[in-house]
């Protein structure tokens, strides 16, 4: 049964079967309006919190990000709490989704999960991840060092919803930041990528000052708002796992190495 949750609601009836309820619909990567973000992936998110509860739903897991922490903190390594405003539509959304959450589902029957992902990779990956690809296969030259970001497997990802789902968890509104202990840098994938095509080591001849140009001109060209492309390949983005690890029995088991063949592949597929 499909719906559009910005406007329609599951059957109070299909919800009393229900044991744990997985909320992951939103808005993401794409230009969207702020109304679009807020009416779906936060107003329609506290709105099926409530009638979970409502139906007597043991536990609401929602799938937000770590974008509704704001933006990254220089080179910290951030833990849950370690929050700044959201500079976007979309971290604002979810932000404000998590905070509604926690109001008023502290003291409910029901068991509330916040999960907040960060970069998720896996073998049909779309979004920067894949047009990386797509450009190193295209002969783009190596990055220059610097920056890294902390990612997350979808498989570990999908394994922590479903340990999650069948722990006995304690009344209230829980979150946790859901990461592998790895972070990686673009010239780091980029000779990953490299190497799976037998390519070899890239060149780079390219120095920092022309990847902002090319950067700032692609933020031009597609009217890119909140993070900037260069932010995107340079910046800094470090996540805790630790919450996670100490209050469940979950631990990530797979790496971007893993899994950067099939990536490549998808790539060759696709262009």
């Amino acid at each position: 049964m499909a719906l559009d949750l910005a406007f329609d609601d599951p059957a109070t009836d299909i919800l009393r079967t229900v044991d744990v309820f997985f909320h992951l619909a939103a808005i993401a990567h794409r230009q969207a309006g702020e109304s679009d973000y807020d009416s779906l992936n936060y107003q329609a998110t506290v709105r099926l919190a409530r009638l979970a509860s409502d139906a007597g739903v043991r536990c609401f897991i929602f799938l937000s990000s770590v974008k509704a922490m704001g933006p990254p903190i220089s080179e910290v390594v951030r833990a849950e709490g370690a929050c700044t405003t959201p500079v976007d539509a979309y971290g604002r959304s979810k932000w404000q989704a998590e905070r509604a959450l926690r109001e008023q589902f502290a003291s409910d029957p029901m068991s509330v999960v916040i999960v907040r992902p960060a970069l998720v990779y896996g073998a049909n990956v779309k979004g920067n991840l894949q047009m990386l690809a797509n450009a190193v296969r295209r002969g783009l030259p190596r990055p220059p060092a610097g920056g890294s970001r902390s990612m997350i497997a979808l498989e570990d990802l999908v394994e922590l919803l479903c340990v999650i789902a069948q722990a006995p968890l304690p009344l209230g509104v829980h979150t946790w930041i859901a990461c592998s202990s790895d972070s990686y840098s673009s010239q780091v994938i980029y000779d990953m990528l490299r190497a799976v095509g037998g390519r070899g080591r890239g060149s780079d001849w390219c120095p920092r000052w022309v990847w902002r140009i090319g950067a700032r001109l692609l933020d031009i060209a597609s009217d890119q708002r909140g993070e900037t492309t260069y932010d995107k390949l340079f910046g800094t983005e470090l996540y805790s796992n630790a919450a996670v690890l100490e209050d469940t029995h979950w631990r990530p088991r797979t790496s971007l190495a893993d899994v950067i063949e099939h990536i490549a592949m998808v790539g060759n597929s696709r262009s």
